[in-house]
């Protein structure tokens, strides 16, 4: 009988450890990134790095939780937070209502709009002049549903926006449309004196980005809560010049 009670508690003992290290790998969030999207998220090295991944490990230690991030195309964010392998996603991903509808989003964190990513030599002001030109877009984001309803364009979509820059490079396409943090950090860093920005003042699609995460999570009001912190701290505003070279603009 004492024999058998050993065994038992053996048993259980081990049960127990193994249901505390299931709650401990539950406790880990799971972030799904889009690391080819600079200066939000990108690889340096061995390290993933940029302002999003800069200001997500500020929101987390926040709220006193882990994480791991999870490398993935843009086109896969959305469905790992529906099919639920995902707790977060972050890739400067566009609060729109459609997106609203399967997924929550934490309060906005920046503001953009779109840009074109053309060679120096071409002249072009403004977004409909690419009408009947071969655009690049990266696929599934807002910029593309735009462009596509509004310009009629030959467009070539991308699942990575490295991709299309590197097509406008080698002359395969007219022009590249996309966030304007991105084109301007492209250009400035890539662009090798041959690409340039165009359509500063041809202003479309203001758009906010924010964190994303599965319809009705539990850690939504917690992520707001720890960005509003990070905000009135003052860290915000530390991790927004690092990127960017100046102060986000109060509104």
């Amino acid at each position: 009988m004492r024999k058998n009670m050993k065994f038992i508690l053996a048993v259980s003992s081990l049960m127990l450890s193994a249901l505390s290290m299931s709650a401990m790998a539950q406790d880990k969030l799971r972030v799904g990134v889009d690391t080819a999207f600079v200066p939000f998220e990108f690889k340096e090295g061995n390290k993933y790095v940029g302002f999003d991944i800069d200001l997500w490990d500020a929101i987390a230690k926040k709220m006193g939780v882990a994480y791991d991030l999870k490398p993935m195309d843009f086109g896969g964010l959305i469905p790992g937070l529906q099919s639920r392998n995902l707790d977060v996603a972050m890739a400067g991903m566009t609060i729109t209502p459609v997106r609203r509808q399967v997924v929550d989003f934490s309060t906005s964190y920046y503001d953009a709009d779109l840009l074109m990513a053309v060679k120096t030599n071409m002249t072009i002001s403004k977004f409909s002049e690419l009408a009947n030109k071969k655009v690049g877009l990266k696929q599934g984001t807002a910029a593309a549903t735009y462009m596509k309803a509004h310009v009629n364009a030959k467009f070539v979509e991308f699942p990575n926006i490295d991709n299309a820059y590197l097509d406008l490079q080698a002359g395969n396409l007219d022009a590249v449309v996309h966030d304007s943090p991105n084109v301007l950090y492209y250009v400035k860093t890539a662009g090798h004196g041959k690409i340039k920005s165009a359509g500063e003042k041809d202003s479309i699609l203001a758009q906010q980005y924010g964190f994303a995460l599965q319809k009705n999570s539990p850690y939504t009001l917690k992520v707001n809560k720890a960005l509003g912190e990070l905000r009135a701290d003052g860290t915000y505003n530390k991790i927004y010049i690092k990127w960017f070279n100046k102060a986000p603009t109060n509104k």
